[in-house]
C-alpha cells in the first residue's frame, strides 16, 4: 500500500471505546459502520482498524465501487431540512417567541447545547 492511501484512510473518523460485552476495546469508523476492530489497549484497536479500513479501500478501489469521502473533508452548506410534526413545531415555534428568538435561532441554539 502507498503512502498516500495510508494518508487518506488516516482522514476518517475514528472512535475507540471501551466494550463492555466484549470486555475490549472497540474501534469505529464513521465513514464505514459496518467495520469495528477488537483489541485488548486502545492503540491496538485503532490500528487494527486503520489497517482492516485501508484493505477495505483498496478492495473498493480494484472493484471500481465508490469509495467513502471523509467527512473531515466534505462540504457543508449549513442548511439541512427537518420534519418534526405539527405539535412539535408549534411547541418550538412558542419558546422561540419567548425566548425572542427566531425559530431557526432557537433551535440552532438548543442543538448546539445538546452536542
Amino acid at each position: 500500500m502507498s503512502h498516500t492511501e495510508t494518508a487518506d484512510v488516516s482522514r476518517y473518523t475514528y472512535r475507540v471505546t471501551w466494550s463492555v460485552e466484549d470486555d475490549e476495546f472497540v474501534a469505529t469508523c464513521a465513514e464505514f459502520p459496518s467495520l469495528s476492530w477488537l483489541a485488548d489497549s486502545q492503540p491496538a484497536a485503532l490500528q487494527g482498524l486503520v489497517d482492516l479500513v485501508a484493505d477495505t479501500v483498496a478492495d473498493l478501489a480494484a472493484e471500481s465501487e465508490a469509495v467513502p469521502e471523509p467527512l473531515s473533508e466534505r462540504s457543508y452548506s449549513g442548511k439541512f431540512n427537518l420534519r418534526v410534526g405539527e405539535s412539535l413545531h408549534r411547541r418550538l415555534a412558542i419558546q422561540a417567541a419567548e425566548e425572542h428568538l427566531s425559530l431557526n435561532q432557537y433551535v440552532v441554539q438548543r442543538l448546539s447545547e445538546a452536542s
